[in-house]
C-alpha cells in the first residue's frame, strides 16, 4: 500500500505538468488579445506594446511557455491582465463559494443518489424503479445551462420563490469571515438571518449541479445493490428469518456502497468542471464565473490557473477515494 500510494503521489505532478501545457497552448492559440480588449479601440500602439511587453507576451511562445513552468514551480500561477492581481490570490478570493456549491451539490448526490439506487434495487421493475431511474436519467440529459434557466423562469421570476442569482441579497452583508462559506460561517457566527437568505441563494444552484450528476450515483448503487441482493449470505440472511429491512439495509446496503465510493470519488471532479456553467447561469461569483469571464477577456493566466486547480483536486481525491476503497474492501489491498 505504501509502495502504491508513493507512485499515486509521483503521478500527480507529471498529471500538473500535462495539464499546465495543454491549458497553456490551447489558450495562446486563441485568436484575440487580451491587452487590446483591456486598453479599448481607441488605445495607441505604443501604449499597447508598453503593456504587452510588462506581462512577456511580447516574446516567442516557447520563451514563454518555459517561464510558465518556471513561475509555476514556485507557487506563481501568473497575473490577471484584466484585474492586474495575482492569479494565486482571485483563486482564494473565488473559492470558497464554489467549493460551498459543490459541497452543497455533492451532500445531495449522496443523499439521494443512494436513495434512489436502493429503492430501484428493492423494488426492481417496479413503478417506483421506473420513478427513480426516470428522474437520474432525466437530470443527465438535460443541459446543465437550460435546466438553470427554467429554474430561475419557474421559480424564481414567476413564482418568486427562491432569488435569481449570486450569494446574497445585495440588502445584506455578508457574515464574518471565518472559512469563506457563507452558511458556515453563519452558522458559527449565530447570524440566522444571513443564514436562511444565503440558503435560499444556494438552493437552486445546488440543485441544478447535483441533478446533472446524479444518474452516475443512483445507476451505481443500484447495480451492486442488485448484484448483492443475489449472493449466496444476503439469500441464507432471507433463509434464517431475518427481516427484509434488516437484509436489504444492512446487509445489502453496506457492501454495496463500496463500489459506490469510487464512483463519487469521480463525481467531485465532475462538480468542479460543471460548476462553470451553473455559476455563469447564476451569476455564482466562484472560480467557473471567474474562468468565464477571464476566457470573454482573453485573460490566459485566469483559465489556466483555475484548469490547474481543479486537477489539483481531482488528483487528490481520486487518490483519497482509492485509499477509502482499498480500506472499505481488504481484497483490493492484495
Amino acid at each position: 500500500m505504501i509502495r502504491y500510494v508513493i507512485k499515486r503521489v509521483l503521478w500527480i505532478p507529471i498529471t500538473l505538468w500535462l495539464v499546465a501545457t495543454l491549458m497553456f497552448f490551447m489558450t495562446h492559440l486563441v485568436p484575440g488579445s487580451a491587452v487590446r480588449m483591456l486598453l479599448g479601440p481607441h488605445t495607441s500602439e505604443a501604449q499597447i506594446e508598453k503593456v504587452t511587453a510588462e506581462y512577456g507576451l511580447d516574446k516567442p511562445l516557447l520563451t514563454q511557455y518555459w517561464a510558465y513552468l518556471g513561475d509555476l514551480a514556485k507557487g506563481d500561477f501568473g497575473k490577471s491582465i484584466v484585474t492586474r492581481r495575482p492569479v494565486l490570490k482571485e483563486l482564494v478570493t473565488y473559492l470558497p463559494a464554489t467549493i460551498e456549491l459543490t459541497l452543497f451539490s455533492l451532500s445531495l448526490i449522496i443523499v439521494f443518489g443512494i436513495l434512489l439506487g436502493v429503492v430501484a434495487a428493492v423494488h426492481r421493475n417496479s413503478p417506483l424503479d421506473v420513478f427513480a431511474r426516470g428522474i437520474a436519467v432525466g437530470g443527465v440529459a438535460l443541459p446543465q445551462f437550460w435546466l438553470g434557466l427554467m429554474f430561475i423562469l419557474v421559480f424564481s421570476y414567476y413564482l418568486g420563490w427562491f432569488p435569481m442569482g449570486g450569494r446574497l441579497s445585495l440588502t445584506l452583508t455578508p457574515p464574518h469571515r471565518i472559512t469563506g462559506l457563507y452558511v458556515l460561517d453563519s452558522l458559527l457566527t449565530g447570524n440566522w438571518r444571513v443564514l436562511g437568505n444565503a440558503l435560499l441563494h444556494l438552493l437552486i444552484p445546488g440543485i441544478t449541479l447535483a441533478l446533472t450528476n446524479l444518474s452516475t450515483t443512483t445507476a451505481m448503487v443500484r447495480s451492486s445493490m442488485l448484484k448483492t441482493l443475489g449472493e449466496d449470505y444476503t439469500l441464507m440472511a432471507r433463509a434464517y428469518g431475518h427481516s427484509a429491512v434488516k437484509v436489504n439495509y444492512v446487509y445489502a446496503l453496506k457492501n454495496s456502497l463500496i463500489s459506490a465510493v469510487s464512483v463519487i470519488g469521480l463525481t467531485t471532479g465532475y462538480l468542479l468542471g460543471g460548476a462553470v456553467l451553473v455559476e455563469t447561469v447564476f451569476d455564482w461569483p466562484g472560480m467557473g464565473l471567474f474562468a468565464a469571464t477571464s476566457i470573454l477577456h482573453v485573460d490566459y493566466a485566469p483559465v489556466i490557473g483555475v484548469a490547474i486547480f481543479i486537477a489539483i483536486v481531482y488528483a487528490v481525491v481520486n487518490l483519497v477515494t482509492d485509499l477509502l476503497y482499498a480500506l472499505l474492501d481488504p481484497r483490493i489491498r492484495y
